[in-house]
């Protein structure tokens, strides 16, 4: 039986971030790439829009890149009108990407977390 782990979204991937109007686009990386199959079965669009709607997100549309063994979400209403509109100083791209890979937790083998990490025992 292969040891689990449940822990935070950083932990197996990083991100990518930009911004259009009232748009914003995450990209989540495995970053290794058993990890990939882990991440496409638990990080869902409504996981994603739940995550964001307390910033006004309406709709979030997920595209799987497998031969990136990356996921991409487009996360429609997230940005307060957009950069040029919104009160809140810098909202948008990475701040957004460190929201979603702080907040959601994945629960994937130890095999999916990169060798040095802080949540490998030792």
């Amino acid at each position: 039986m292969t040891d689990t782990l449940t822990l935070p979204l950083h932990a197996v991937a990083h991100g990518r971030a930009g911004d259009k109007g009232n748009r914003s686009n995450i990209s989540v990386v495995a970053y290794v790439p058993d990890a990939f199959a882990h991440l496409c079965e638990q990080v869902t669009e409504q996981k994603v829009l739940d995550l964001f709607r307390h910033k006004g997100a309406t709709n979030v549309t997920r595209y799987v890149l497998p031969n990136l063994n990356a996921l991409n979400f487009v996360i429609d209403d997230a940005l307060e009108g957009g950069v040029n509109s919104a009160l809140t100083q810098d909202l948008h791209g990475k701040t957004l990407s460190f929201l979603l890979l702080g907040e959601i937790e994945v629960t994937v083998p130890a095999s999916c977390v990169p060798a040095g990490s802080r949540y490998l025992a030792d």
